[in-house]
């Protein structure tokens, strides 16, 4: 798998441009869009479009299909359509919009590089409301994998990457999710490790080779709750590594106390 990663004003004419504004914590992001976004642009919010309801299964669901193919027209998006996900910057969030239409079938979504902060074209105000569009989606096109197999990668010959920052993986803090740790025989492997700038570092395949990662390598990503190791998987994918997402990540790992929990680097 490979993945078109944009940047500047000309990446986006004749296009469906996602923006998939969000951040833990935060719950501004259309007020955001609203105050400037690029021209054209349609609001996308991860909670409730990109995810089901919290669950068992995670902080954030994957949606069903059905529901996902009704978003996506109401985006706007048709068979054929190009579509560019964007955020705010670096595109943490965005990846989740561009892993879940390619998990759909979709082929041609491309993430913009940077988001809106490295944006140098003009900017609109306001809501867009597209015409409905007529896509179908399928589901499946993206590998997952169960908790279980997650679990199961390390001892497998396989890797687990945990896309969260360093110190939640070494269970020094844990700002949402029950219990802190990692699951055991993770690498630790900070999505923002993968950035440059806001963007896409130069030398990902180079990156992910001193984590034990190359092409042909069994990998697994996961996170808190399957947002930002979607976007550990876009940056593999620019590596020229397939990878699976586990999308109850560890929402769902950390809400089941049978579950071992590891700690320390």
């Amino acid at each position: 798998m490979t993945i078109p990663v944009l940047a500047g004003p000309g990446a986006v004419p004749g296009a469906v441009v996602l923006d998939v504004r969000w951040a833990l914590g935060r719950t501004d992001g259309h007020e955001q869009y609203l105050a400037g976004h690029l021209p054209g642009a349609v609001y996308v919010d991860l909670d409730t479009e990109l995810a089901a309801p919290p669950s068992a299964a995670g902080r954030h669901p994957l949606p069903s299909v059905a529901d996902l193919q009704a978003a996506a027209r109401r985006w706007g998006i048709s068979t054929g359509s190009r579509v560019v996900v964007h955020d705010a910057g670096p595109g943490t969030a965005a990846a989740r919009a561009w892993w879940l239409l390619r998990w759909g079938g979709l082929v041609d979504v491309s993430i913009l590089d940077g988001g809106l902060a490295a944006w140098t074209g003009p900017l609109e105000t306001g809501e867009v409301v597209p015409e409905p569009g007529d896509v179908v989606l399928t589901g499946g096109a993206m590998p997952v994998l169960t908790a279980d197999e997650a679990a199961a990668l390390p001892g497998s010959g396989g890797v687990l990457l945990d896309a969260r920052a360093g110190e939640r993986f070494r269970g020094e803090v844990e700002p949402i999710d029950p219990v802190a740790g990692h699951v055991p025989g993770a690498v630790s492997a900070p999505t923002t490790d993968t950035l440059a700038d806001g963007r896409f570092r130069s030398d990902l395949a180079e990156h992910f080779a001193a984590l034990g990662v190359v092409p042909g390598t069994t990998v697994g990503v996961y996170c808190g709750s399957g947002v930002t190791a979607a976007h550990e998987v876009a940056a593999l994918a620019v590596a020229g590594v397939d990878a699976a997402l586990w999308p109850g990540s560890w929402s769902e790992w950390s809400a089941d106390p049978t579950r071992p929990v590891a700690t320390g680097p």
